[in-house]
């Protein structure tokens, strides 16, 4: 970790920009591993179940309802009153639009009524900064970032300094993940339904595509499989318990064989640039590295090109706001906060790397992260 300033930083961190209000307290100490005071987090999976998906609207109104709770809770389970926060750290992008306003509106009001700065995250540098939370993770290294919103390959050179190197073309992982479940009859999220039921499945019986393996682009594809999915369910529809489970085995694999060709080559990629570090590392981060046989099989790539693999624990994996709170206490010890942070507008679309061309993808049709 950098020096930064010769104090302790204790920040409040929020966290609303997809289906979960979440609220935490991380401090930081010179020379001592950060501590994560409170990490608490509402799921608003029962709210969107019955539509198999994150409705926007519901999202918000219920950050309306939960987050000064939440935020309570986490304040409380921290042991700490506001006056004893040095700033607060709040989700301003990329996300539902709606549930960023309620939380970085939130944000402004407490840091207004405390006194203090308020320091806007991307959502995206969270995840990208956990492991040095977790980990103490120096700079620089690679990062694996599956999400429902986002696949991508980015290099993190340090706090801010971002470079993408692979994107999805169309659908991210996350999303991919999720339609098939929908399309299987799973319940939501679709991640861990689809996991659960490929433990039971035979994963030979289908052949389904791995998309762009062997390519030059080191890019990511996921929808031909989502459609050959759909395709091998319709031929033998309607489904039992036993196709269900063997269809999501066989995706399984798929995606995993994909993902490892795709980081394959980054690896290879970086080695060839930084020639100089002696323990590289990668870093897999959001809601689709919680899945067990992905970790596994990056876990023996990393092994077989003598990388470091770094995996947060689940809990640090899907969205939170220890991770907010850390990515505000990194800025603010490399001085990067915004003097202006309290009229800043919330993001929709927020690339973490603002310097590479443009690319259909990056986990939403047109967006440009």
């Amino acid at each position: 970790m950098s020096e930064g300033p010769h104090r302790d930083l204790t920040v409040l961190g929020i966290e609303t920009s997809c289906d979960e209000t979440a609220a935490s307290v991380v401090t930081w100490v010179a020379g001592a591993r950060p501590d994560i005071r409170s990490n608490v987090v509402f799921s608003q999976i029962e709210e969107h179940a019955a539509f198999g998906g994150v409705v926007p609207e519901i999202a918000a109104r219920a950050h309306v309802e939960a987050l000064d709770g939440i935020v309570e809770a986490a304040l409380a389970d921290a042991g700490v009153e506001l006056a004893e926060i040095d700033a607060v750290a709040a989700t301003a992008g990329p996300g539902l639009v709606g549930g960023l306003i309620v939380g970085l509106m939130t944000a402004k009001a407490i840091a207004a009524a405390a006194g203090k700065p308020l320091i806007a995250v991307n959502h995206l540098e969270g995840h990208a900064l956990t492991a040095r939370l977790t980990d103490g993770l120096g700079f620089p290294y690679l990062l694996l970032l599956v999400s429902g919103g986002h696949t991508q390959i980015v290099l993190v050179r340090g706090v801010g300094d971002y470079e993408r190197w692979a994107t999805t073309i169309d659908d991210a992982l996350g999303e991919a993940f999720d339609k098939t479940a929908k399309l299987l009859g799973l319940p939501h999220p679709g991640g861990p339904s689809v996991e659960t039921a490929a433990r039971s499945g035979d994963a030979s019986r289908f052949s389904f595509p791995r998309p762009m393996k062997g390519e030059a682009r080191p890019d990511f594809s996921f929808s031909g499989l989502k459609t050959a999915v759909r395709q091998a369910a319709t031929a033998i529809a309607p489904l039992s318990d036993q196709d269900v489970a063997d269809i999501s085995a066989a995706f399984q694999v798929a995606v995993t064989d994909a993902l490892a060709d795709r980081v394959s080559m980054a690896l290879t990629r970086f080695n060839a640039t930084f020639l100089g570090i002696g323990s590289p590392a990668l870093v897999v981060a959001g809601g689709v590295a919680a899945n067990a046989r992905i970790r596994e099989a990056l876990e023996v790539l990393c092994a077989r090109n003598g990388f470091r693999f770094v995996a947060p624990p689940m809990k640090l994996c899907t969205d939170n706001a220890a991770m907010v709170a850390w990515a505000g206490i990194e800025r603010l010890i490399a001085g990067l906060t915004v003097e202006d942070a309290m009229v800043l507008a919330p993001r929709s679309r927020w690339p973490l790397d603002t310097v590479s061309a443009p690319v259909i993808g990056s986990g939403r049709r047109g967006a440009k992260a």
